[in-house]
């Protein structure tokens, strides 16, 4: 045995276009194998045949991660600055609001990614081996290039293998190629462009072995196979910021940045203009600072992501990550593999072809239920000599079998076989009695070469029968006559061929089924007895789309997103499912030959123009989706497969499948769908659209009151009249109104017309010029109500600073009730019943309001903490008509703005506008 060093695995990647043996030969291995010592020393050259694993991050960098924002760190900086002037409780409620949410963001987010490490689980433990001639099990890990393994069904291929011997495999390759079909294998060499599908002489590290037996020579292991790639595909894509909280942190950065210099500005005034002390200057920054900064709009940022994820639960989706909540209602294309995600994932026989006629399944799956209609929908009659027999012959020459799991039909063995007893049983062939009447004396098993299966059966008084299947134009050579309803007839092969093409046309797979009777049984059944056979029939199989996935897509198409189909299937079948689907009339379709050539600009014309890319690889799907996004898409990217976990992770939003898809799948996604419905991800992004107008609603009725609080104090300070609030009586009010109004709106429901209207822009800002204008107009508005009845109080009644102070805490906290009302409907009126009886959150949340200013104004221990005084009854009722005023103001607003046609927020959906 020579030791020469093998050659290196980045000149390996033709070995499925090179001649079995010229590999054996480049590799320096044999059909006897490696020697111990040489498999020894590639071991330590090549390293173990095992994925990099990924290092979990601690749990306590996970949750110092929560504190990374511009305006955490600006109020955990305020609550610095009222501690060192003695501001205690203002300090402990700031750094209390911020843990709380820190430890809500922690406890959603979940687990740390883990797709490396489920990609490891894909190996199989054990392999066996030729070594020195002799055959060996040994442990996967210790594989090397080289090495000569043996591969039969139910085994799971242990590392890149170059097949030198197969006898009728069939390989499972779902989780790498996305076809629903097993491929059929073979030693001799495949094209050099061939995709990675259509290379029949490779078995692929972690893909299935589903039948057949086969010799290979491991070409590639670790990291160097095809699973390692997307291994090396996944680590090495970064994880991407949600539109969301790119918002957020350039708010929180402009908005520090604007109060920094707000507050060193009051400060400089009140020093330098009004000659205060420099003691009495800092307490009123503080109270300025306190005003300004909307302590609980990260926490009720993070519940109302957390009651989406909870809502989105109930609706099939499990989010991992919570900000994708939120990006979910920003998607503005949606990437899906096909095959168990817009399709059933289970072979289906639609149509049967005889010579009487054309003959459609109901029904789908492998469940033994249903009928045959004709192309009308009309039952047929189960009389048809030709059908009969086609139904015969599928149930017969088949080594599958149907098992009910629950409510579910599962097949054992190859899927267009399960799907043929089915047929057979909605044609009333079933397999337990016609194997009985007719029991199997032997068969030419299915191989790659020949493309056929042939069996030989008891036929009783008339003697025995050949029955076959096998590719249309294989068993059509093998002919020399048709079935017909009267009997034999010359065989028209032309006929039978369009009849391929017109079922290929729409997306089918089709096999072939002939017949021959013989008088007694031949001596030995081989090749030359499978000849002069009688062409009985077609049979068309597809993998149909989910009745669900089709109204999920329009009502996509309806919320302007775009669905594009990314599969590594045959072209002309995924263009057949996509039009069945209604992703588009004329689907236009790129495959992944046509991608390669193309740069980075190609590319987004590309993956804009097309809506089918058909026979991917991971890193198509990847640069497709990055595509996408260099054009300003929001992605969201929908999988099941390890090929997926790549592009599941690049994109803005990964969606997995919960039932069918693998845990590197699972674990690379922020959603995972417990039922593996497309028609769930459009319930998502209803949800996420519903949750990210909620944020805007707790920022449209925060901004504004804390702005108001902010603008009087500084009004009152440049007037040289006394603070109408002091600091901590602005924490009150900041602390009750936002864990009682404020997380009310986190509970809202959908707005009319949430999915009529388009995606918005990812670049749209935060703070629209709506939102700008409104925060302006109801911070004046708030200004002049709190200096109003500072001024009714402390000068018309004559009451003490105390008094009107409390009369001031008591009408903000009013006109912030009223706002409530007016800020659930942004872009409808808010004075309707709807609108007046609000939502059960809404209602309780103005009663705790109601009965927390009743303690604030009356409890005598709050007269001690905040310096409060008890109201009489006419003081009440003046303190409750700021709350009319500014819902009056606010709705008189919105309808002139409406009519004016100034800002697009306020022109509703027209679903909107006949539902409101």
């Amino acid at each position: 045995m020579q030791t020469t060093d093998p050659t290196t695995p980045s000149a390996g990647t033709d070995w499925h276009a090179r001649p079995a043996a010229d590999v054996l030969q480049a590799l320096h291995t044999s059909q006897q194998g490696l020697s111990p010592d040489e498999a020894a020393r590639r071991l330590d050259q090549h390293g173990r045949n095992e994925l990099p694993g990924t290092r979990p991050r601690h749990p306590l960098a996970r949750f110092l991660a929560q504190f990374h924002n511009a305006l955490i760190y600006f109020l955990l900086a305020a609550a610095l600055l009222a501690l060192w002037l003695g501001h205690g409780v203002d300090a402990a409620v700031i750094v209390g609001v911020v843990t709380i949410n820190a430890i809500v963001g922690f406890v959603q987010e979940g687990k740390a990614e883990q797709a490396l490490n489920a990609l490891r689980a894909m190996l199989a433990p054990n392999a066996r081996v030729v070594r020195d001639g002799d055959r060996q099990t040994v442990a996967v890990a210790e594989l090397v290039p080289g090495d000569v393994v043996l591969l039969e069904a139910g085994d799971r291929v242990p590392a890149d293998v170059r097949l030198l011997r197969s006898r009728g495999v069939l390989v499972d390759e779902a989780l790498l190629t996305g076809e629903s079909l097993a491929a059929e294998k073979r030693e001799d060499p495949s094209d050099p462009k061939a995709a990675l599908g259509d290379r029949h002489g490779m078995a692929w590290s972690g893909t299935l072995m589903v039948a057949g037996q086969a010799t290979g020579v491991v070409v590639a292991t670790g990291s160097q196979t095809q699973i390692g790639r997307i291994s090396t595909l996944v680590g090495s894509v970064e994880a991407l910021t949600t539109p969301l909280l790119r918002q957020i942190n350039h708010f929180g950065r402009w908005f520090s940045v604007l109060a920094l210099a707000g507050a060193l500005l009051v400060l400089a005034f009140a020093v330098w203009v009004r000659n205060d002390p420099w003691t009495e200057s800092l307490m009123m920054v503080v109270a300025l600072a306190v005003a300004a900064i909307p302590e609980g709009l990260p926490a009720v940022i993070t519940i109302t992501l957390a009651l989406g994820v909870r809502r989105m639960a109930q609706r099939h989706a499990i989010v991992r990550r919570l900000p994708a909540v939120e990006t979910l209602g920003a998607t503005s294309v949606i990437c899906s593999d096909k095959t168990g995600t817009l399709t059933r994932n289970e072979m289906t026989a639609r149509r049967a072809v005889t010579a009487d006629g054309m003959a459609f399944a109901e029904g789908t799956g492998y469940a033994p239920e249903g009928r045959l209609v004709d192309a009308q929908q009309q039952p047929l009659s189960a009389d048809s000599p030709a059908r009969r027999r086609l139904l015969l012959i599928a149930t017969l020459c088949n080594d599958a079998h149907l098992k009910a799991e629950g409510e579910h039909w599962q097949v054992d063995g190859d899927p267009m076989e399960g799907a043929l007893l089915a047929l057979g049983a909605r044609g009333g062939c079933h397999a337990s009695e016609l194997t009985q009447r007719h029991p199997r004396l032997d068969e030419i098993p299915f191989d790659a070469e020949h493309r056929f299966m042939a069996t030989l059966h008891d036929a009783g008084d008339d003697g025995v029968c050949v029955l076959v299947k096998g590719a249309p134009e294989r068993v059509l050579s093998m002919c020399s006559h048709q079935l017909e309803a009267d009997g034999s007839a010359p065989l028209h092969e032309a006929h039978w061929l369009a009849a391929i093409d017109e079922a290929a046309s729409a997306g089918e797979r089709v096999l072939g089924f002939a017949w021959r009777q013989l008088p007694t049984r031949p001596e030995t059944f081989d090749f030359d007895t499978v000849t002069d056979l009688h062409f009985v029939g077609l049979v068309g199989f597809i993998d149909p789309p989910r009745d669900e996935a089709i109204r999920a897509v329009a009502d996509c198409h309806d919320a302007g997103i775009q669905v594009k189909m990314i599969t590594g299937d045959h072209a002309q079948t995924a263009a057949a499912i996509a039009s069945q689907l209604g992703i588009a009339a004329q689907p236009v379709v790129m495959t992944g030959a046509d991608l390669d050539p193309l740069d980075d600009a190609g590319l987004r014309e590309a993956a804009w123009r097309a809506d089918v890319f058909a026979r991917t690889s991971p890193e198509h799907k990847l640069r497709v989706v990055r595509a996408l996004q260099a054009e300003g898409a929001i992605v969201a990217m929908t999988g099941d497969g390890v090929n997926d976990a790549p592009s599941l992770k690049q994109a803005d939003v990964g969606i997995a499948m919960g039932r069918k898809g693998t845990e590197a799948a699972k674990e690379a996604a922020e959603v995972v769908l417990t039922d593996d419905n497309f028609a769930s991800i459009v319930a998502a992004v209803h949800e996420g659209r519903t949750v990210y107008d909620n944020i805007r609603k707790v920022i449209a009725w925060t901004l504004p009151t804390n702005g108001g609080e902010t603008l009087g104090i500084i009004v009152a300070m440049v007037l040289g009249l006394t603070l109408p609030m002091s600091a901590v009586q602005i924490l009150w009010i900041n602390m009750v109104l936002a864990v009682t109004l404020g997380l009310a709106l986190a509970f809202e429901p959908p707005e009319p017309g949430v999915m009529a209207r388009p995606p918005r822009a990812p670049a749209a800002p935060l703070l629209s010029r709506f939102m700008i204008w409104r925060v302006g107009l109801v911070s004046v508005a708030f200004t002049i109500g709190m200096l109003g009845i500072f001024a009714w109080a402390h000068d018309v009644r004559g009451h003490d600073v105390a008094m009107a102070r409390t009369m001031v805490v008591n009408a903000v906290c009013v006109m912030c009730v009223f706002y409530l009302f007016s800020v659930r409907y942004l872009n409808v009126p808010s004075m309707t019943w709807r609108g007046v009886l609000g939502t059960p959150a809404v209602l309780w949340a103005v009663a705790l309001v109601a009965a927390a200013q009743l303690m604030f104004t009356y409890a005598p221990w709050m007269h001690l903490w905040f310096d409060t005084r008890p109201t009489g009854w006419l003081d009440n009722l003046i303190t409750l008509v700021p709350g009319p005023a500014l819902l009056l103001l606010l709705e008189l607003e919105k309808a002139i703005l409406r009519r004016l046609g100034w800002f697009h927020e306020l022109q509703p959906p027209r679903a909107a506008r006949q539902t409101a």
